[in-house]
């Protein structure tokens, strides 16, 4: 078993790391990363939810650090706000999370994440898997499958899955 170096939380906070990392209980812990699917999806998402920034009163961040809890700081795909981020790391529950599924990610691994977001009060999570093109919700009430739409309430943000999935299609060839 390999043995694991601990990280001091002032050394994460203070190094930039290319890809950016997350930081569990002193563990510095890469993310996958995505290829042209995942890359592709995150793109159409920013660019749909930014948009709509105005209308509905979001502020859209790809791939911004929160900080989840006193020792955990995660980087969701995306994140979305209701309120002005202040400071370098957002330490407000966002209003939603995005993960977009990397074929190297693990289920264990996704469920601790998403765990960590329900514990710091995130309202909405969406998970979105571009290579079998499904999507899941996460709330405090549960998690669902979205068939049709993945949406959020108050604000209402509807993205229809049939034209997410068409517009990622017409970026990026699925093997």
């Amino acid at each position: 078993m390999a043995s694991v170096t601990a990280t001091p939380l002032e050394e994460y906070l203070a190094t930039v790391y290319e890809p950016d990392r997350e930081y569990l209980d002193g563990e510095v812990v890469e993310r996958n990363m995505g290829e042209a699917e995942h890359g592709g999806l995150q793109g159409i998402l920013v660019g749909w939810l930014f948009a709509l920034r105005k209308e509905l009163g979001i502020h859209v961040f790809p791939e911004l650090r929160i900080q989840v809890a006193p020792r955990r700081y995660r980087v969701p795909d995306i994140l979305v706000t209701t309120t002005k981020v202040k400071g370098r790391i957002v330490t407000e529950p966002p209003f939603l999370c995005i993960e977009i599924l990397s074929p190297e990610d693990r289920a264990g691994r996704l469920e601790a994440k998403i765990d960590d977001y329900l514990a710091m009060g995130v309202a909405h999570i969406w998970v979105v898997d571009p290579r079998s093109r499904n999507a899941w919700t996460y709330t405090q009430q549960g998690k669902r499958e979205a068939a049709i739409i993945l949406t959020t309430h108050d604000p209402h943000i509807r993205v229809p899955l049939n034209e997410l999935f068409a517009e990622l299609a017409e970026q990026v060839e699925s093997e």
